[in-house]
């Protein structure tokens, strides 16, 4: 049996606005998020159909993270995070792991950005 062979799409540069963190001042009004979004899957099925059915619709993971943050109102990245990679890995089956990354430009004025980068799997 030949093993699948992996490759990526990603969603680079995701610019959200969202209520997170721990201050009242973070809380008072929506600040900016910027998500970078690697998700490894096998194309060759697509590929060879070019049917969108066959693969990851980008677009559609877009529009469904920003819905999810700007429905959100986590108070730490850590846990919006997990909700996204749980809603990418249950709604888009042939995605077999991600990483996400994510950026918090205003949450810390001396530094240009801080953030987070998690890696899921799906379970086998």
């Amino acid at each position: 049996m030949s093993k699948l062979l992996m490759d990526t799409i990603f969603i680079q540069g995701l610019h959200t606005q969202a209520i997170i963190g721990i201050y009242d001042w973070e809380r008072a009004q929506p600040q900016p998020l910027i998500f970078d979004i690697d998700m490894r899957l096998a194309i060759a099925k697509a590929a060879q159909s070019d049917a969108i059915s066959d693969t990851v619709d980008y677009k559609q993971v877009a529009d469904e993270v920003i819905e999810l943050v700007n429905q959100s109102r986590f108070e730490l990245l850590e846990s919006l995070c997990e909700a996204i990679c749980a809603h990418i890995l249950a709604h888009h089956l042939p995605v077999q792991s991600l990483r996400l990354r994510v950026s918090k430009p205003q949450a810390v004025p001396q530094a240009t950005t801080v953030g987070l980068i998690i890696k899921r799997h799906r379970a086998a």
